[in-house]
């Protein structure tokens, strides 16, 4: 058997890097596409795929020009298509509408149409997201759950995923769409909350910082860890039949949880530390997501491995080494 494709978009990011190494671990030929200042500057760039640059072919090219997708798809032919790449930090999409809906909805049209012409048989991952239930009317989401976006982020990835079913419906391609609930990991970037949290721990243990400015204390999400979903990704891909499936732990914890387990985890007190800032709420907040993947446990076989605390404890440590500053409490014996 021939060695099998995969062509990549967002490879650069936390879930592209985590699937690129899942992939090549595999045994697959990985192709990724990048943009022309990602190839000029590496270093910044591509950080997290630094370390597999020999093992990875990269291509120019823009989600926001039909040619040079087209060019990719048909120059590669990949069997499976992975289509990571999006403008998803949603509070810069209510900065932004525009570019937003240019990148994630044209991108995946052209994508979708590229591969209908040039790679019919290829299978397709789209990658939604539980920004599309936004104001959900049903706790836990499923698969049937209603959709009502509350971002400019959630309504391109509603027309996405409504694209993709859209070519499986119209033109019998094999794809998939993941919506899949938060997923963090010390790979995750430092606009997201997560993130700012534990890296802001990490720079107040540096003496770098004195205080962390955070939003919406009691938003709740369904958290789970990015190297695992992208195992999901693959899985949904191996199966006879296409299909959209919820990944989500079907746990949620709110903002404050996250901030006290890793306030806890070093020892320090964090309402000395936290400030709430209104400024930092959202337009329009979404205040609960919850998943269910039932569907994702019984077809796929695919359930999550790292609890809650261990998750927050992970990205902590590593923010805590990359300034080189010893955590006390921070065991190094975390779910990996």
């Amino acid at each position: 058997m021939s060695q099998r494709k995969a062509l990549i978009t967002g490879i650069t990011g936390q879930d592209g890097s985590y699937l690129l190494e899942l992939l090549l671990a595999k045994g697959y030929q990985v192709h990724g596409v990048v943009r022309r200042v990602a190839l000029e500057d590496p270093e910044h760039r591509m950080s997290r795929i630094l370390p597999h640059l020999n093992e990875v072919q990269l291509h120019s090219a823009s989600l926001e020009s039909y040619p040079s997708l087209h060019n990719v798809l048909a120059r590669v032919q990949p069997d499976e298509c992975y289509h990571l790449g999006a403008q998803s930090f949603v509070s810069y999409s209510f900065d932004d509408e525009f570019s937003t809906f240019n990148a994630n909805i044209n991108g995946t049209h052209y994508l979708l149409a590229a591969l209908k012409e040039v790679a019919p048989r290829c299978r397709f991952y789209f990658a939604g997201t539980s920004e599309m239930f936004g104001l959900a009317d049903e706790v836990p989401q499923n698969e049937r759950t209603r959709f009502h976006p509350r971002s400019s982020y959630g309504i391109s990835k509603v027309c996405g995923f409504d694209l993709t079913r859209n070519y499986r419906e119209a033109y019998g391609i094999h794809a998939s769409s993941g919506v899949l609930f938060n997923h963090e990991s010390p790979r995750r970037g430092f606009e997201f909350v997560t993130r700012k949290i534990t890296s802001g721990i990490a720079r107040i243990l540096a003496g770098q910082a004195t205080e962390l400015r955070l939003g919406n204390l009691e938003a709740r999400r369904d958290w789970g860890h990015a190297r695992e979903y992208v195992e999901a990704m693959w899985l949904m891909l191996q199966q006879p039949e296409p299909n959209d499936y919820v990944i989500a732990t079907g746990e949620s914890h709110s903002v404050r949880e996250f901030v006290e387990v890793a306030f806890d985890h070093v020892g320090l007190d964090w309402n000395a530390y936290v400030r709430e800032s209104p400024e930092l709420y959202r337009p329009a907040e979404v205040n609960s997501l919850l998943g269910d993947a039932s569907r994702a446990r019984a077809t796929l076989g695919w359930r999550p491995k790292t609890t809650f605390e261990q998750l927050v404890g992970e990205m902590l440590e590593a923010d805590c080494r990359a300034l080189g500053v010893a955590a006390p409490g921070i065991s190094s014996a975390h779910h990996r």
